[in-house]
């Protein structure tokens, strides 16, 4: 799995990233609740989908200042 950066971000819209979060945040509880249930997981995705929903939310809010 590739880590997307802020660039592959950049270019979407509010609703988009409204949507992204939202799918990232359904994302990284699924893992919790594997990980809490001691199901086999790769860890490393719980920090990369937190590093993920970050970027959105600094994208996010950088658009609504520019406005």
């Amino acid at each position: 799995m590739a880590f997307n950066t802020k660039i592959d971000f950049s270019n979407l819209t509010i609703e988009e990233i409204d949507k992204k979060i939202i799918t990232l945040k359904k994302e990284l509880f699924m893992l919790k609740i594997q990980k809490s249930t001691k199901q086999t997981i790769k860890s490393h995705l719980l920090k990369i989908k937190k590093n993920q929903i970050a970027q959105m939310l600094t994208i996010k809010t950088v658009y609504m200042n520019q406005k």
